[in-house]
């Protein structure tokens, strides 16, 4: 006579949208580990039996990709692939109680700052002694680093304050602590973020403490790549600059999202500061860290903005030639002060004007390439791909940002540092040769 034998739960993440939302997806896998429960995260095995979708809700396209990817779960459930579907995250957070009525078969819904809670689902305790300790969703040899939570800005178009609340940084023996950590698993390059770095300490210190966490960060023995995203302009703390320059493992790469550079329409987006005022500073930043990559992020179709807002900023481009620029379409957002405003442009008229700024980008990008032929350059190995190795420089981000393509008969360890030659340049890729 057989007897049925009871499958052990395995549970599957699913991460949407940001880095900051990833490491919360391995902190979750890490604490649901320490318990002793089976976890997976982005499980292409498909032997899991219960899923916890962590959400996006920053903006719409972001929040339809959510609401798909909990509506595709939740018809694995009713074909009984599944046994339980969790959702958590930013969009969680946001629209629980009009989600709860529309999807019921969720069997239930977790906010940002929820994670005891969901680890009760599980009858799993939440560790205290495991902050900072994550099963890493990353290659081994990067990883992000969060450094704080919320946001204290006010910024018009943005909804993450009502899905994170206010600024809270992590100490610096915290992060460092977590960094050393790091370290020992492999990694060799962290991405620092948070919903704004340069805010980082006021709230523990009463002043900006970016450049000391820097400082503690750069004497990690075996921490190679120190990388800063998401720099807020208004009152940057330029000894961070400082500190960048002066210490070899700490890129010479800033992220530091504009926005615009009308200044009607920084004015309306409460971005605090004046063209002029970044002009002054984009100086300031590349006199103190000369070879400087900056990465942008921009705004097209801001309630108000005009034909002649759009040339400003494309002639902006051409004077600041950036190295690297991202570029979203406005979404109105409930809750925000800027949906109050008359949200004037057709979504397509949004999208022409994004992708108008876009190409005066591309050409930019293309020229800053071409000055890199038979340059050699420091990559990381990021993986293989079609018999090619794909790797970055100090300049590139992961998945954001430039790629070199290598080919090499011989192996190449992922995760390694290499020397590359560059060979051929292209919008947005370079391609190089393994020097001997």
């Amino acid at each position: 006579m057989k007897t049925r034998t009871l499958r052990r739960d395995k549970i599957n993440i699913i991460t949407l949208g940001c880095s900051k939302n990833m490491v919360d997806s391995e902190v979750l896998s890490g604490q649901l580990h320490a318990n002793k429960i089976n976890v997976a995260h982005e499980n292409e095995r498909n032997d899991h039996n219960i899923v916890i979708v962590n959400t996006c809700g920053f903006i719409e396209k972001a929040r339809e990709e959510s609401i798909n990817t909990i509506l595709e779960q939740v018809e694995l459930k009713q074909r009984g692939r599944l046994d339980k579907v969790y959702v958590t995250g930013c969009l969680s957070h946001r629209y629980r109680d009009d989600l709860e009525n529309e999807i019921p078969e969720v069997d239930a819904w977790f906010g940002t700052m929820e994670l005891p809670l969901l680890l009760k689902k599980f009858d799993a305790d939440y560790k205290a002694e495991l902050v900072g300790e994550r099963l890493l969703a990353t290659p081994q040899h990067y990883a992000y680093l969060k450094i704080s939570e919320g946001c204290n800005r006010t910024c018009a178009f943005c909804a993450i304050p009502l899905m994170r609340g206010i600024h809270v940084s992590k100490t610096i023996e915290e992060i460092v602590s977590e960094a050393e950590g790091l370290v020992k698993k492999g990694v060799k390059e962290i991405m620092l973020i948070a919903q704004e770095l340069t805010y980082y300490g006021l709230d523990l210190h009463k002043k900006r403490m970016l450049a000391d966490l820097l400082k503690h960060l750069s004497d990690v023995k075996g921490l190679e790549w120190i990388r800063l995203h998401y720099a807020y302009p208004h009152k940057f703390p330029v000894e961070v600059l400082d500190v960048m320059r002066d210490r070899e493992n700490i890129c010479n790469y800033l992220d530091i999202p504009l926005q615009h550079a009308a200044d009607n329409m920084l004015k309306a987006m409460k971005r605090q500061i004046t063209k002029e005022e970044m002009e002054e500073l984009l100086i300031t930043i590349r006199e103190k860290v000369p070879g400087i990559c900056l990465r942008t992020t921009l705004i097209a179709g801001f309630p108000g903005e005009t034909l002649d807002d759009v040339d400003q900023l494309k002639l902006f481009l051409q004077e600041q030639r950036f190295d690297r620029v991202g570029i979203f379409t406005y979404s109105h957002e409930e809750g925000t002060s800027a949906y109050d405003l008359n949200n004037d442009t057709p979504q397509k008229e949004k999208e022409r004007r994004a992708q108008e700024i876009m190409e005066v980008q591309q050409q930019i990008s293309y020229e800053k390439n071409l000055e890199k032929l038979g340059k050699t350059l420091k990559v990381l190995i990021d993986k293989k791909e079609a018999g090619r190795y794909i790797g970055r420089t100090e300049f590139d981000s992961v998945e954001v940002d430039n790629e070199v393509v290598i080919h090499s008969r011989k192996k190449i360890p992922i995760g390694e540092f290499v020397n590359i030659r560059i060979t051929g340049a292209y919008d947005y890729d370079l391609e190089g040769e393994v020097v001997e």
